[in-house]
């Protein structure tokens, strides 16, 4: 529930790029990075003449996806031309699915703090990708001012898999959580990377809001072109903060297509939708219907193994539901399960922070030798705690190197070099008597830099507060 009543309703529509070797209908290699124009054939380029050949993997792929989102998989589904001109689809359509998708009809549950959300899943259809419009010249990289467009063809024909949500999302945070954790899940079925910086994980926002207890939908907008999970929810919160503004002052909400500025925290229209786009759809009869085996159904219900959100709740018994979620939709939860120790949140604190912070790859690192600097995180010097982090991954790592080095706590040690740094401070010692404690931690980042981070961090902060004390 928002402020004064209202509620904010918004749907998700997100696109999943499959890592298929091939695209969807044609044998074009499907990389990503390539020189732009250099994957591409006669049939994503749509020579007269040429005809599509779907991609088995692709189909798979998406009836894995569709039973993992709780679908229901359609015995024949067909393809259809979704038409519409734009210079990035060189058909004049998009080979996608309407009316009898693949998978419909399933619910994704999205663990939060306060219990289980439970999101409606529309459905799950396969299609292709469209080529890429790269806009040229002016400041924000969009058609806006650009001195002219570009395409790249290489992305054409990629198959996707597009996911409709029902509008049961309540707040940008919790659309956060559904997209991190259904990328996860993507990510754990093996079928994209599904990286928002690279687009093959992309997510369009229908957003209204209505008064609690209303009935039916009111006017909804359209996000678009949001590139990270924090753009999304807090692009979702600035747009149900502009519309409860709009209602508040007596003022209509328009229906348009809507972009999201992170940096400026603003909202701009892109375009005007006072009515959808008639695409005349209708069954391509270049290909037949999709009717996927028991056989294959059950194999990739086989496949799926415990998914995400019931591995956070699992986890939650152990740590707490913040670290729990971190650990699982970072994929580092496979590594805490390999790591001994009876101390589950230290373990888990390590993973997400320092090791998280070293950037090192989780599936490489020795659970054994890093329970040992868990256990011995507060005798070491802190840098050599974190040069551990950094090495943990390397082939051979042994923990035991680490383990020898240990902290500077003896005040008659320390008593000099911090009242040195005191009397090279006055300014800063004269503010924070007068107030600001928050001085303390660069008081105690100036004695690790001079002991070069072998000072015992709990011994620093106690002399510290006495001698600023005094």
């Amino acid at each position: 529930m928002t402020a004064n009543g209202w509620e904010a309703v918004i749907g998700l529509e997100i696109h999943v790029q499959l890592k298929t070797r091939t695209k969807m209908f044609c044998r074009c290699e499907n990389v990503w990075g390539e020189e732009p124009n250099t994957r591409t054939c006669p049939i994503c380029l749509a020579h007269p003449g040429t005809l599509p050949v779907p991609n088995r993997t692709a189909i798979e792929w998406a009836v894995k996806l569709g039973l993992a989102l709780d679908c229901e998989i359609a015995e024949r589904s067909l393809f259809h031309r979704k038409n519409y001109f734009y210079p990035d689809l060189p058909k004049g359509y998009q080979i996608s699915q309407y009316d009898v998708p693949l998978a419909s009809e399933g619910r994704f549950v999205v663990p939060g703090p306060d219990g289980d959300r439970e999101i409606g899943i529309v459905r799950a259809h396969l299609e292709e990708d469209a080529a890429k419009t790269i806009h040229v010249g002016g400041t924000a990289g969009r058609i806006h001012g650009a001195d002219h467009s570009l395409v790249d063809f290489n992305r054409g024909g990629t198959p996707l898999v597009e996911i409709v949500a029902k509008p049961d999302v309540r707040s940008g945070e919790e659309a956060r959580r559904f997209l991190q954790l259904l990328r996860q899940t993507v990510v754990e079925l093996g079928i994209s990377d599904a990286e928002m910086e690279k687009g093959s994980l992309r997510c369009d926002a229908n957003v209204s809001v209505r008064k609690a207890g209303e009935d039916g939908y009111r006017t909804k907008t359209e996000l678009k072109n949001m590139n990270s999970f924090k753009f999304v929810a807090d692009g979702i919160a600035a747009e149900v903060e502009r519309q409860i503004g709009l209602y508040e002052s007596g003022q209509e909400v328009v229906q348009q297509t809507l972009h999201f500025d992170p940096q400026q925290g603003t909202i701009a229209p892109l375009r005007s939708k006072e009515e959808a786009h008639d695409y005349r759809y209708f069954p391509e009869p270049d290909l037949v219907a999709v009717e996927p085996p028991a056989e294959m159904i059950e194999r990739a219900r086989a496949e799926i193994g415990e998914l995400p959100g019931g591995r956070i709740r699992r986890l939650e018994a152990e740590v707490d539901f913040d670290l729990a979620y971190g650990l699982v939709t970072s994929g580092r939860d496979e590594l805490y399960a390999r790591v001994p120790g009876d101390d589950r949140r230290a373990i888990a604190n390590v993973l997400m922070n320092q090791l998280a912070a070293a950037g090192v790859d989780p599936g490489a690192v020795d659970g054994g030798e890093l329970a040992k600097l868990v256990e011995a995180r507060e005798r070491i010097p802190r840098q050599a705690f974190l040069d551990a982090m950094a090495a943990s991954a390397e082939p051979g790592f042994n923990a035991d190197r680490y383990l020898t080095e240990s902290t500077v706590s003896d005040t008659s040690e320390l008593d000099p070099v911090i009242e040195g740094i005191l009397a090279a401070n006055p300014g800063q010692v004269e503010a924070y008597r007068g107030g600001k404690e928050g001085l303390l931690g660069f008081f105690v980042g100036q004695v690790m830099k001079e002991t070069q981070g072998k000072a015992d961090p709990r011994v620093v902060n106690e002399r510290l507060r006495e001698k600023l004390g005094a």
